[in-house]
Parts: C-alpha cells; sequence; structure tokens
C-alpha cells in the first residue's frame, strides 16, 4: 500500500541485510510474521525500504527495552 501517494521502493533481502545490519534469514521471519511490509516476486522476497528503516529505526530507539516483555506495547499485535 503506497503512504502520501509516494512510489514504494523495493530493495532485496540482502540489500536490506546490508542497509540494517539484520541477517537476510531473520528480515525473512520479519516479514512471515508481518513485522515489515514486502511482496514475494517468483522466488525471491522484496521489501519495502521504508518499511525495513522505521522498523529498524524503532528498534534502535527501543535499546535493550525491545527485549522486555513487560514494556508498554510490548504484548500488542503488530
Amino acid at each position: 500500500m503506497e503512504k502520501d501517494s509516494t512510489p514504494i521502493e523495493w530493495i532485496t533481502t540482502g540489500e536490506a541485510a546490508d542497509l540494517t545490519g539484520y541477517n537476510q534469514e531473520y528480515i525473512r521471519q520479519m516479514i512471515r510474521a508481518g513485522r515489515i511490509e514486502a511482496e514475494k516476486k517468483g522466488r525471491d522476497w522484496w521489501v519495502d525500504r521504508d518499511s525495513i528503516e522505521s522498523h529498524a529505526e524503532r528498534m534502535n530507539r527501543l535499546g535493550a527495552s525491545r527485549h522486555d516483555p513487560w514494556r508498554v506495547g510490548a504484548r500488542e499485535s503488530a
């Protein structure tokens, strides 16, 4: 889905891994869990660049508390 009528910039899981420092398998896990926007084209996943960047930024902002299951909002579904 497009936001603000700006075209989506699609990147591969490899490019997303280079961009964020995450492992490609972890990125695929986040896709399957619905945490980031992506589309499967053929055998490859294509990730919405804004989606992966905002997820990485949110995790960096949370710091160590991202692992705390009792933090506010931790139990809300994505």
